[in-house]
């Protein structure tokens, strides 16, 4: 099997060079260029020879070169077209990768893991643009399709989000909703150096290892209202915020009632509780 060539500066210089190729902000294309932190992310994912691996985002194709080289099956999605025939050559190589030109969130990933890897667990592994990690993540989280584990490259202040607990100034809705999911961890830390061109922001690798089933047991659709309604407005308070969030849909009296049998101080912010606090506070809300 080919060697990975593009973690290093040279290596992808001379492939941008090759196709006169120019950055585009809108997809907010920043490309690794250090092998030890591509090792390092193939590490952190668990990769084994026995895994079938789904990439969102390519780019050029350096991070697809290392997930080859450790799994049975890559199969890289890529939304930007004016990348296929780069990739195309950069991944030409490696006969275990798959490239799909398309919008991870308009895929169906349910029915293409179905055909690609006959429904059986898969790992993600990403490096996501970070002008759009959040409607990723939620959508991976969200699908149903079964993901054993998402592995990803995101921004340091949305890895410190992803992790944050209750009490924490960066905790909120995507903090419990990646508790919800799955048992996420920083992995480590990569600086603006390691990409051309380089960001300007720190990053972080983050690996989610999916929950066989939810922490809680209150119904998600609940749930998430209240969890969506607690940080809408961030400096209200608990109950002002639910009561004012529409689509929760229940009057005031009926949300203080329930923090109270929750016994939760009447001034508590949705940013002091837990997930179980919320589960709690949902159950309750479902009755009746």
């Amino acid at each position: 099997m080919a060697e990975p060539y593009l973690g290093s500066r040279e290596g992808t210089a001379a492939i941008l060079r090759k196709y006169g190729f120019s950055f585009r902000k809108k997809y907010g294309q920043n490309f690794l260029v250090d092998g030890q932190v591509l090792s390092d992310i193939v590490k952190a994912a668990g990769i084994t020879p026995e895994d079938y691996v789904l990439e969102i985002g390519p780019g050029i194709g350096t991070l697809t070169q290392y997930l080859a080289q450790s799994a049975r099956k890559v199969t890289a999605v890529e939304v930007d077209r004016m990348l296929i025939p780069i990739l195309k050559d950069t991944l030409s190589a490696w006969e275990n990768v798959e490239l799909l030109n398309g919008d991870i969130l308009k895929i169906d990933l349910t029915e293409l893991l179905r055909l690609k890897n006959e429904g059986r667990p898969v790992k993600v592994a990403a490096n996501l643009p970070y002008y759009i990690t959040t409607p990723i993540l939620m959508a991976l989280f969200e699908s149903g399709a079964p993901l054993e584990s998402i592995t990803v490259m995101v921004q340091k202040e949305v890895a410190e989000r992803m992790t944050a607990g209750p009490g924490s100034k960066t905790y909120g809705a995507l903090s419990l909703a990646a508790a919800y999911y799955a048992r996420a961890e920083i992995a480590f830390l990569v600086p603006p150096s390691s990409f051309i061109p380089a960001p300007k922001v720190e990053s972080a690798v983050v690996h989610m290892k999916r929950y066989a089933s939810p922490p809680v047991s209150a119904d998600p659709e609940m749930l998430f209202k209240l969890i969506r309604g607690s940080f809408n407005e961030r400096r209200k308070t608990l109950l002002n915020g639910l009561a004012d969030y529409s689509a929760l849909g229940k009057p005031k009296a009926k949300i203080a009632e329930a923090i109270g049998r929750c016994g939760f101080p009447p001034a508590v912010r949705g940013e002091q509780l837990s997930l179980e606090e919320f589960s709690r506070l949902a159950e309750i809300l479902s009755e009746g």
